[in-house]
């Protein structure tokens, strides 16, 4: 049998998005102007910050007042207190903090910097920060359900976001929001190439889109944030699930 391909192609031309903008309509314009079309099987990844944006999760500086505990950080890792109270506001635990670093455990379990609060490549980053989706996993349901009604197909949608990782330099695509295809494959007890079965193996699907597709949006100003993946092998769509499946449970939390 012919090896899988895997295609990834960033859309170009997509305008700055503004609240309560519907991003299925931009991606419906975006899919005939990059010479594209959405098929059964395809997948949409949409980056994290145009997610916010749409839902308008931008927050004043001017209307956040830290409190002790964000104050006495903000000394310790040299950041805004307003931007660490955020932090906090939407955190359940500091992990760690240093110079220059704020690690927490995100509402919705994710270990990440900064909550994932951010304010780069928005405009006026000088008075307002950008949070998170409220609900990252129901953003890409909605989405998808919209492209799907509109298209007449059956799509996964993954939404991305750039993560540190604890032993690795540098960030990488993690899927925070997933739909309409599995998020973790489970492959314990399938056998490998010589008959042993798979222990503890289980492939992180959502994250391994997300980091592929960030590979063609960029990181910088570069102005893409929307990539159609197509070739994903069926099996990957045979259990729906969201995101929230690839966060460890704090009691496994072996280094915490």
């Amino acid at each position: 049998m012919p090896a899988p391909t895997l295609t990834l192609t960033a859309f170009a031309g997509i305008a700055e998005i503004t609240p309560q903008q519907s991003l299925a309509q931009v991606i419906a314009a975006a899919l005939p102007a990059n010479s594209l079309t959405l098929r059964d099987g395809d997948v949409i990844a949409v980056c994290q910050k145009v997610v916010s944006k749409a839902e308008n999760r931008y927050v004043e500086l001017a209307q956040v007042t830290p409190g002790a505990r964000a104050r006495e950080l903000a000394a310790v890792c040299k950041k805004d207190a307003r931007l660490v109270e955020l932090v906090l506001r939407e955190s359940t635990a500091v992990v760690r903090c240093v110079k220059d670093v704020l690690i927490v455990r995100h509402r919705l379990g994710f270990v990440v910097a900064n909550a994932g609060i951010d304010q780069s490549n928005i405009e006026g980053a000088e008075r307002r920060a950008l949070l998170l989706p409220q609900d990252p996993d129901a953003s890409a349901a909605r989405l998808r359900s919209e492209l799907e009604q509109r298209f007449g197909v059956r799509i996964g949608v993954v939404i991305t976001d750039s993560f540190g990782r604890a032993w690795r330099l540098g960030v990488c695509g993690t899927s925070i929001g997933c739909a309409g295809l599995m998020a973790l494959r489970d492959m314990r007890g399938r056998p490998d190439r010589f008959g042993r079965a798979l222990r503890v193996t289980q492939i992180a699907v959502a994250d391994e889109i997300a980091a592929a597709a960030t590979l063609v949006m960029g990181e910088a100003d570069e102005g893409r944030p929307v990539v159609l993946v197509s070739g994903l092998p069926s099996e990957y769509f045979g259990e729906q699930s969201g995101a929230v499946q690839l966060v460890r449970a704090v009691k496994e939390d072996l280094f915490q």
